[in-house]
């Protein structure tokens, strides 16, 4: 493909626009880190470019952050001529042939002030230094920092969908210890004399399947991950059950190494035990298949026992925010919902179920996050 030449362009006004677009597009990843030193210090730069102005400042509201403006040193005086936006919300103007900063080539006399506003709060101002300051610059430099504010929002609104999967995560975390903790303990407890070696196998298990469900490393895991955990769990789990449970296990090979959110795969199976034994009395299996399937990995996990309604199922996904940890609702819902926000609405679960044909749940994840 052939490379594009600034003369294919068009004209002088096209090529305005696309260096315009191109400076925009160096900006915005520092400022999606929201307004911290770092990301100020490689923004200022470009926006005194996008600005065609001497310098340029990005303040805190009690600090300077960054600063470019060649040898010309205006950091001293920018949060002085940010005081009035930083308390107003309102795009200021000073001129004065006093605003040279003492450079012999200084060809400041007049600052453009405007407010950087997140949540609705001021929270800092861009101070643009330039030789005038007409209509055309104040319109320039209140537009440009409209457009830093909404970077600045969506830099928030990343950090609290981080927060809100976290909070998932240690939601999910906790329902592991009072229910399933209890249970294995017991499992491991009647092995302590009738076999030792069983129980002490057994005591690995759990302190491996702790360890890695509470690990505070990471929101990512591999399937191989997964699955191997998953494993620990059904070792415990058919101690405790005996012949009651058997489980069935197919994994394609070439999807092991495929990223999925931690935690995504022990909980289905566990909804699968509890629930598939939940009023069955004869013996369940529980099915685990991880398969290849074009550009995706298909999970799905599937049990012949007691199965449920779907507007059971529907109700317990739509309230699981609010469930406790002991409903059908907990484990489902907050892996669907963590599904979903690191891969989009076409990744969450899907749940076949009827009374008394068991219940089949299956994930799509892509196997890769690009």
């Amino acid at each position: 493909m052939a490379l594009l030449r600034r003369r294919d362009l068009g004209s002088r006004s096209n090529q305005a626009t696309f260096d315009t677009l191109h400076t925009v597009s160096l900006i915005a990843p520092a400022l999606r880190e929201g307004l911290t030193g770092a990301g100020a210090h490689r923004a200022v730069k470009q926006l005194r470019t996008l600005l065609g102005v001497t310098a340029v400042a990005l303040t805190t509201d009690v600090t300077v952050i960054g600063l470019d403006g060649g040898n010309h040193r205006h950091g001293a005086t920018a949060l002085e001529h940010a005081a009035e936006v930083l308390r107003t919300g309102k795009t200021t103007v000073h001129r004065s042939r006093q605003l040279s900063c003492g450079s012999a080539d200084c060809d400041v006399r007049a600052v453009v002030a405007s407010p950087l506003v997140e949540g609705g709060s001021v929270v800092g101002a861009l101070v643009a230094y330039g030789p005038s300051s007409g209509a055309l610059l104040v319109r320039a430099v209140d537009e440009v920092s409209r457009w830093v504010s909404t970077q600045l929002e969506l830099a928030a609104a990343d950090r609290q969908h981080s927060r809100a999967v976290e909070a998932e995560l240690r939601a999910l975390r906790a329902q592991i210890s009072p229910h399933f903790i209890y249970n294995a303990l017991t499992a491991v407890a009647s092995f302590t004399r009738t076999d030792p070696d069983r129980a002490r196998e057994l005591l690995l298990e759990f302190a491996d399947f702790t360890r890695y469900a509470l690990r505070s490393g990471g929101q990512l895991a591999t399937v191989g991950e997964e699955i191997r955990n998953t494993e620990r769990y059904l070792v415990l789990e058919q101690a405790r059950f005996g012949e009651r449970l058997a489980v069935l296990l197919r994994v394609a090979p070439e999807v092991l190494p495929v990223t999925v959110p931690f935690l995504v795969i022990q909980p289905l199976v566990e909804n699968a035990v509890r629930h598939g034994l939940e009023g069955a009395s004869g013996r369940v299996t529980v099915t685990i298949t991880a398969a290849d399937d074009g550009t995706d990995a298909r999970l799905t996990v599937e049990d012949d026992g007691a199965g449920a309604s779907a507007a059971a199922i529907r109700d317990s996904l739509e309230r699981a925010g609010r469930a406790g940890p002991d409903t059908r609702g907990m484990g489902l819902g907050n892996v669907d919902a963590r599904l979903r926000s690191v891969f989009g609405d076409p990744y969450g679960l899907v749940v076949e179920t009827a009374p008394g044909a068991g219940t089949k749940v299956t994930v799509r994840i892509p196997k890769s996050l690009a």
